[in-house]
């Protein structure tokens, strides 16, 4: 299994178990997210339980909630939202600190890919959650999601050379 890492942080942030679709030259990796039941579920198996002790579960908790995979699984942890100024600031400052933590080919590839990449996700700011890992560094790498017109699961958007890719 492949676990992908936050090149800045090292938060685990997806794993192969996710496909994901290069765009953006690259720049962006996009994966489907899906969302999940978690908790208890009612199963029934049969049984009277009138007819045997206690007839009520009071030690079970039948709450169930609605989670969206790569978020639970991750564990990401939902930011504040991006205006314009705001986001160009990230970006800046997320080039400076990735840029010399890669190769001389990625840093090329990089550098000539995200003016394109912030092209993209500019438009889209409104309609992103942003989130980072467990840790919540200030300088984590965001993970975009959001929802393509008419779909009801999300798509998560990340930056492709701000994963490192770690063998488990």
């Amino acid at each position: 299994m492949l676990v992908y890492t936050d090149l800045l942080t090292g938060d685990e942030l997806l794993s192969d178990s996710f496909p994901y679709k290069e765009i953006e030259n690259g720049i962006l990796w996009e994966v489907e997210g899906k969302w999940t039941t978690q908790g208890c579920v009612e199963v029934n198996i049969g049984a009277n339980p009138s007819a045997e002790e206690g007839g009520d579960d009071e030690g079970v908790d039948d709450s169930v909630q609605k989670v969206v995979d790569i978020v639970d699984t991750f564990r990401l942890q939902e930011q504040p939202t991006y205006d314009k100024k705001g986001f160009i600031a990230y970006i800046k400052k997320y080039i400076k600190l990735l840029t010399p933590k890669l190769n001389a080919e990625d840093q090329e590839a990089f550098k000539k890919g995200i003016e394109g990449a912030t092209k993209y996700l500019l438009p889209k700011l409104k309609d992103f959650q942003f989130f980072v890992g467990e840790s919540m560094h200030d300088d984590s790498t965001v993970v975009f999601a959001y929802y393509k017109e008419g779909a009801t699961n999300p798509t998560f958007l990340y930056f492709g050379h701000g994963l490192k890719e770690v063998k488990c």
